[in-house]
């Protein structure tokens, strides 16, 4: 059977759900991510609000549609630990590393992922790549940086570097795309960025993976594991 794309984001996202019910406590706060699949994800836990908690949020769109539901929203600076995060990503590989940020809350989704137990990624499977690399590199950089992270970035072998039109992150940042390096070494090429003065984040999640993929296809939902 043929499923569309929106079909299998919804499909995963009820499958998130079902997996991370073994954390729901009278105590647990589950960190949520940003995107049409995360939002998915929040409109299907909804129902199990008064299971857990509440939630921290990776962005200013996740808290309002979050409230919307009636669910509680911490902030992080409120919370010392999370069983698990969830959210999904523009690419992920074999090993579960990412490239996130296509929706530009990048930042705020690696603060969040950074503080829980677990990070389940969750996508359909055109997200799954051998390689990274299709998709651009998104940065959040500080605004006066721009043509300094530029050059640098182009120092390391990217072949473009374009400033995300229209746009400032929920940290009032402007975002970089990039395109053109080699991804063989995911994990130092996000180190190597991390250390240019200006960058805030980069939206290379290879340092730290995900620690479990649930991918939609047609044929269900699988779970992987690194």
């Amino acid at each position: 059977m043929s499923l569309s794309q929106d079909q299998l984001k919804q499909q995963v996202a009820e499958a998130a759900v079902a997996y991370i019910r073994e954390f729901f406590t009278a105590d647990a706060v589950i960190g949520v991510g940003t995107g049409s699949t995360a939002d998915k994800f929040i409109d299907a836990l909804a129902p199990y609000k008064d299971q857990f908690k509440g939630t921290v949020a990776s962005s200013e769109r996740t808290a309002a549609r979050l409230q919307a539901h009636g669910i509680r929203v911490f902030e992080l600076n409120e919370i010392d630990s999370m069983p698990v995060y969830v959210d999904g990503a523009d690419e992920v590989n074999p090993k579960l590393q990412m490239i996130k940020g296509g929706g530009g809350a990048l930042t705020r989704e690696k603060i969040v992922a950074s503080v829980a137990e677990r990070f389940v990624c969750i996508v359909d499977d055109s997200k799954w790549v051998t390689h990274l690399g299709r998709f651009k590199i998104p940065l959040e950089v500080i605004q006066m940086a721009k043509h300094a992270v530029t050059n640098q970035l182009k120092a390391l072998g990217a072949s473009e570097v374009v400033e995300r039109s229209g746009f400032i992150t929920d940290n009032g940042h402007p975002i970089l795309d990039v395109a053109g390096f080699q991804l063989a070494d995911a994990a130092a090429l996000e180190q190597q960025i991390n250390q240019i003065p200006g960058v805030v984040t980069c939206g290379l999640f290879a340092l730290r993976p995900a620690s479990v993929v649930l991918m939609a296809a047609p044929q269900g939902v699988k779970v992987i594991t690194a």
